[in-house]
This record gives structure tokens, C-alpha cells and sequence, in this order.
């Protein structure tokens, strides 16, 4: 006997990929928060030069000029995705760019701190997340699913 599969696009999970889109952007918003300072001086950064000193430690490979430019480009990115997550805006696109940004972070995590790291800040879950969002069929209560003909 056969059964149909239930996948995250049948009606009943529309709340649930919802929820994930909703999540792994939230999560991503936050961490650029962090950065300028929004969660205050006992958060993981709490400000700008301290994010580019961390991100020196994950890009120690790097000459220090292209490990800032790393930190610019991995701040854009990380606001974004997340905005395209969120209105539902080619969707998929913001979904395997999160997924891939994160599983980047997480690899330099691992390779510069341990794997304790990523594993404390979930980036593990937020890469994996944004890779089940990027293979859905459809986006519920998005633009793309507005616009789709």
C-alpha cells in the first residue's frame, strides 16, 4: 500500500512553513541586531568592532582587509535573506542563501572554535531549516504564491 507523502506544502503545514520562514529569519535579524548594538553590552558582540574582531577569528585564513570585507558581505546577506523570507519574495533563492551562509558559519565555526560553537547557536539547524524551506513546491502566504499564475 502506497502512501501519499505529506510534504510541507499541503494545506494543513502552511503554518508550519510559515513558521520556519518566520524563525530562521528572525534568528538571522537578530544576530545582525547584535552587531550594531541593539541587545546591548552583554550580548555576543554587542557592537560593530567587536562582530569584526570574531569575524577575524572565523576568516583567520584571510588577509584582515578581505576578512572585513567578509564581515560587510556576510551582514548584508544575513538582512537580505531574511526580508525575502519574510514578504515571501523569491523565496527559494532567499532559502538556499540562507541555507548556504549558514552552513558557511557553521563550517568556520567548527574550523576556528570547536564544535561547540555552532552547535550552541544552532546555525547547524538554522542551515538545515533554510534547506527544507528551499526545496518546497510552493510558499504559502508569500508574494510568490500571489504572483504565481
Amino acid at each position: 500500500m502506497l502512501l501519499k507523502a505529506n510534504t510541507m506544502t499541503d494545506h494543513k503545514n502552511q503554518i508550519p512553513q510559515l513558521f520556519l520562514r518566520l524563525a530562521v529569519s528572525v534568528t538571522m535579524l537578530s544576530a545582525v541586531a547584535d552587531r550594531f548594538g541593539f541587545w546591548g553590552k552583554d550580548s555576543a558582540w554587542g557592537n560593530w568592532a567587536n562582530f569584526e574582531k570574531y569575524t577575524q577569528q572565523l576568516t583567520f585564513f584571510l588577509p584582515e582587509s578581505f576578512s572585513t570585507i567578509s564581515a560587510y558581505a556576510a551582514t548584508s546577506l544575513e538582512i537580505l535573506f531574511p526580508l525575502m523570507l519574510i514578504t515571501g519574495w523569491k523565496t527559494r533563492i532567499a532559502a538556499y542563501g540562507s541555507g548556504f551562509l549558514l552552513l558557511v558559519f557553521a563550517l568556520s565555526m567548527t574550523v576556528a572554535l570547536g564544535p561547540k560553537a555552532p552547535l550552541d547557536f544552532s546555525v547547524w539547524v538554522g542551515s538545515a531549516g533554510a534547506f527544507l524551506l528551499a526545496v518546497q513546491s510552493r510558499y504559502f502566504f508569500s508574494i510568490d504564491h500571489l504572483t504565481q499564475k
